[in-house]
């Protein structure tokens, strides 16, 4: 594999560069730089400048709006994104459920749904676990009966990302309760705004209210709003989750962050010298930059095989994605150390310029280190992703 850019990547680049410095807010970059919460109409308003320059879905082909572009040249737009400090695009309608609607849905949702994804017109929200359902998907409870013209869907869902935003959620349900588990589940389409759906918010760690339970009460949900076949939702989900492992990887964003370490270390003293010169927290550095240098290299090789669809690799990237970003928001709190301790709501949700600890860098930094907890359990947590490479790469 060449890892070397070509002449047309690296004006791809530049032309990436100059779009980011001209169109990136001031306030939404300062946000995002400085580990300070985004709302929803932050987010929403950094999707539709992109999609106006028709770049906010790059890994969509052209046929639905995308921009066409090759492996090499999405992994160069979400590396400059990170490095300029764009807020994440919501993975759930772009990344997640898009994919699966262009691969197994029929042309009148592909025509109905890919557009107003595009436009952020639908905000969409994932639900897959449930209270007992949640490493062991499979094990799902929620019901869908059929009744006419409509599914009747009775359940709950939980750790429901930003659903107190969303309009639209994709549900995994179970369709036939006589067959073996994986083979009775159907993957439906649900508009949030459906009688008897009930949205109850659980605040994190961190005090933010990011994830929900989302209750369904009876509610009528259109047969027409069933992707594919019934009862093969299982393969769906399986190829939507491929999707979302590969993109939890994040390389560009921990690139970032990386950086922002380094400046941190660099302020910071210890024995009179920079923090950074101190043997024993050099060499953390030093093996956590390795290791982030050696996930850069295996993203770029699943991306260059990107045609055949998300295979187990997916499951690679994500257990060493995610061990990284914990392990970057860990040597974070130890470079600053006591500074990182006091809880400063108000500075996090912009509410007040400046930090009551007078480090704005550092006041962050803990709450940032609790929600980054999370990130080796969702998308099916690490334990479960070794036990898929196991037994999909390793044949044992």
């Amino acid at each position: 594999m060449d890892l070397n850019y070509t002449d047309e990547d690296l004006a791809f680049r530049d032309e990436v560069r100059a779009f980011l410095a001209e169109a990136l807010p001031a306030d939404l970059q300062h946000k995002v730089r400085s580990h300070l919460r985004l709302s929803k109409e932050d987010s929403v308003r950094w999707h539709k400048i992109l999609a106006e320059k028709g770049w906010v879905a790059p890994g969509w082909p052209v046929e639905f709006g995308g921009p066409g572009w090759t492996p090499v040249q999405r992994h160069i737009f979400d590396e400059e994104c990170a490095r300029a400090g764009t807020p994440q695009i919501m993975p759930f309608g772009v990344n997640m459920v898009a994919p699966v609607i262009m691969a197994f849905g029929n042309a009148e949702q592909k025509a109905y749904y890919l557009p107003r994804i595009l436009s952020c017109e639908d905000w969409w929200c994932q639900g897959y676990s449930e209270p007992g359902a949640g490493s062991d998907l499979a094990s799902l409870k929620t019901t869908a009966v059929r009744d006419g013209d409509h599914y009747i869907v009775n359940g709950q869902k939980t750790w429901t990302t930003l659903a107190q935003h969303a309009d639209m959620i994709f549900c995994l349900v179970r369709t036939d309760t006589g067959v073996r588990k994986q083979e009775g589940i159907s993957f439906l389409l649900i508009d949030m705004h459906s009688p008897g759906i009930t949205v109850r918010p659980i605040i994190m760690l961190d005090e933010d209210h990011e994830v929900n339970e989302v209750f369904f009460d009876n509610v009528r949900v259109p047969v027409a709003n069933l992707i594919g076949q019934e009862n093969k939702g299982w393969t769906y989900a399986k190829y939507l989750l491929g999707h979302e492992r590969t993109g939890i990887a994040a390389v560009g964003r921990s690139k970032r962050e990386l950086a922002f370490l380094k400046g941190l270390a660099a302020r910071e003293r210890k024995n009179g010298k920079p923090l950074i010169e101190d043997p024993l927290f050099g060499a953390k550095l030093a093996a956590l930059e390795i290791e982030l240098m050696a996930l850069e290299m295996t993203v770029l090789r699943v991306l260059s095989r990107a045609d055949k669809g998300p295979g187990p690799e997916a499951s690679v990237l994500k257990v060493r994605g995610t061990d990284i970003q914990q392990q970057l928001s860990e040597l974070m709190v130890e470079a600053v150390g006591p500074m990182a301790l006091p809880f400063d709501p108000a500075y996090l949700e912009g509410e007040r310029e400046h930090s009551l600890v007078e480090d704005d860098d550092a006041a962050p930094l803990l709450s940032h280190y609790f929600n980054y907890r999370k990130t080796s359990i969702y998308g099916g947590s690490n334990e479960i992703q070794r036990n898929i490479i196991t037994q999909m790469i390793l044949g044992l």
